[in-house]
């Protein structure tokens, strides 16, 4: 009998070891143009039941930063763990391999620690890809319009020849969710994680929406009345600089937006509902794909990050999209979930850190304990995950540029944002900004050169000065 129990204990000690020390799978949700507009991060409008029941098996970020407004640098950065400033790419137009094929990216160092690596809609920028770096890669759709009368549209268009073919910013066709690339996204990755039971995975679910054009079925735009939804105050901040806003040209593409001047309210709401209904839509698909994981038993040893590309305006400074350093462009919602099987997981819980998209690479490689792992510009913050109040960074950074020649870099420590805007080769500042945000996400008023702040802007330009010392030289250029 006491043969059996200390064989039964050893059995049971070697299985519990196992299990602890067994390499956790990882899903990510990358979603396109997503601000936290969701109903776990205190919206008063978005409906969005899975992503808030993600929320309360995790850590929720109030004060996650991306890098740059701007789906492409972004997302290199999250899958490089590098600065846009130590890549040199800040448009959507330059590919990362023709700027350096030596680095690399987090689906290369899984391939190479045995992991099968999965892209799944989209991760990377339409145009700029690197699907070579995957075990599977499944490719982008283009947008889609169902209805007939925006068919119609795009044929007519196609036959005369125009060089740049766009319907309207929104549709609310009447079809089931596969209907647009999104649920077919959520279809493919349920499918395939079906196939990956047994093996170690990193997958990546590109979800496109709520990227213009807010196509989504008509289903989730019924979850909302339009009139419900308030006008965003078009009033820019006082002293603002005078390029610290894009002219919002991504919208003005559309057949429906007027080219010139604000939108008017009626059209306003109609954007605004359709965001708010696109949100919903891969809310749903979320959904799904998390149950898929419960029902395959792999929950368990899956780390679940849910991350958005960069905030975004739908009205607010009289402003539409990302493309600026302002706060409710950088901010994003991060939402990151331990694997159910791990004894020491923290849920429910919010932390107020200021952490970064690119900590995302070394908290990969620390939370997997990754071989072969490159330098990292971020740093892992899985301590944070589970220790949701510790003490963490003074500052998080982003940038943007103007052209080739102006480039406005920023830092946030939580409250005040400190933004310069400097001669992008000789690092002379051409303007300051100073906001207070606090109680919101928005500010109205520029406080730089007020007497009144005078040391809070001299602290907030010595952590600025860390991160884009003045006298570092020009910044690097790798855009084509």
């Amino acid at each position: 009998m006491k043969k059996i129990i200390i064989a039964f204990f050893i059995a049971f000690s070697f299985a519990n070891f196992q299990a602890q020390n067994e390499k956790p799978n990882v899903l990510v949700f990358y979603v396109d143009d997503l601000r936290a507009e969701l109903g776990c991060y205190g919206s008063e409008t978005a409906i969005t039941p899975n992503i808030d029941k993600l929320a309360k098996d995790g850590v929720r970020f109030n004060k996650a930063y991306v890098q740059q407004a701007i789906c492409a640098p972004s997302r290199m950065s999250t899958l490089t763990g590098l600065r846009p400033e130590t890549i040199g790419i800040y448009s959507i137009f330059t590919p990362l391999r023709k700027v350096n094929k030596e680095v690399v990216s987090l689906p290369q160092l899984f391939n190479k620690n045995g992991y099968k690596t999965i892209s799944i809609g989209k991760v990377y920028h339409h145009g700029v890809d690197d699907k070579n770096v995957w075990s599977t890669y499944f490719e982008k759709e283009p947008n889609a319009y169902l209805k007939p009368e925006n068919k119609a549209l795009i044929e007519a268009q196609i036959k005369a020849g125009s060089k740049r073919i766009k319907g309207p910013a929104f549709e609310d066709a009447d079809v089931p969710d596969e209907g647009y690339k999104d649920g077919r996204a959520a279809q493919h990755a349920i499918e395939t994680l079906k196939q990956l039971k047994e093996d170690n995975f990193l997958m990546f679910v590109g979800l496109s929406k709520p990227h213009l054009p807010y196509n989504s079925p008509k289903k989730y735009w019924d979850l909302y009345n339009k009139n419900d939804f308030k006008i965003p105050s078009r009033e820019k901040p006082q002293g603002m600089y005078k390029l610290a806003l894009s002219n919002w040209g991504e919208l003005k593409g559309y057949s429906n937006i007027p080219k010139k001047g604000d939108l008017n309210d009626d059209l306003t709401r109609d954007l605004i509902h359709g965001y708010h209904a696109s949100i919903s839509y891969i809310d749903a698909q979320v959904g799904k794909v998390m149950q898929t994981l419960e029902d395959l038993d792999l929950r368990k040893k899956t780390f679940v990050i849910f991350m958005s590309d960069h905030g975004y305006k739908i009205g607010e400074y009289g402003s539409w999209c990302k493309q600026s350093n302002v706060e409710i462009d950088v901010r994003v919602p991060l939402i990151i979930s331990r694997e159910t099987g791990y004894k020491n997981r923290v849920i429910n819980k919010t932390s107020d850190a200021l952490v970064e998209n690119v900590d995302i690479f070394s908290t990969l490689v620390d939370l997997c304990n990754l071989k072969f792992a490159p330098v990292s510009d971020g740093k892992s913050i899985l301590s944070v995950i589970d220790n949701p109040n510790k003490k963490w960074d003074e500052a998080a950074y982003s940038m943007y540029a103007r052209g080739k020649k102006i480039m406005g870099v920023t830092a946030t420590d939580g409250e005040w944002r400190y933004t310069e805007w400097r001669n992008a080769v000789t690092q002379q500042v051409l303007d300051a900004e100073l906001y207070h945000h606090k109680k919101s996400l928005l500010a109205f008023k520029n406080l730089s050169g007020n007497k009144k702040y005078k040391k809070v802007e001299k602290k907030m330009k010595k952590l600025l000065d860390i991160k884009f010392p003045t006298d570092k030289g020009p910044f690097l250029q790798n855009d084509k």
